[in-house]
């Protein structure tokens, strides 16, 4: 399967644990090359009006300010998407149940592994 069909199957497993309130993290990492964006991170805001995320794009550069935005799960895959196979080939989901990572090989091929949980509560991000 394609690199962007498996990233579906595997976003599926993002929502899941967003509905089922497992949501830990998510990290996107290791970059192609050098470039300056080092890692974006999901961390979960869960209210009453909603689930959300906070969006941070990590640069590598001191003099580039790290980026913080509230979104929706929605907009932040919208963020995301474009990334893949362009600047990471990884994107890591830490759930309090398991542990999910997506990976790009050099064919451009997509797989799904799981892992035990790194995290076993999630720690909301917090609120602008």
């Amino acid at each position: 399967m394609s690199y962007q069909e498996v990233f579906i199957l595997f976003w599926d497993q993002v929502k899941e644990s967003v509905q089922e309130k497992r949501f830990a993290k998510l990290t996107m990492a290791k970059t192609i090359g050098k470039p300056d964006l080092k890692n974006i991170f999901l961390r979960p805001i869960y209210s009453d009006d909603g689930f959300k995320v906070l969006l941070k794009l990590r640069y590598r550069s001191k003099e580039t300010e790290d980026i913080e935005e509230t979104l929706t799960l929605e907009a932040a895959f919208s963020v995301l998407k474009p990334h893949l196979k362009k600047s990471f080939l990884s994107v890591l989901l830490f759930t309090t149940t398991k542990d999910v990572t997506f990976k790009i090989n050099k064919k451009g091929m997509g797989s799904i592994t799981e892992s035990s949980p790194t995290f076993f509560e999630v720690t909301q991000a917090e609120k602008d």
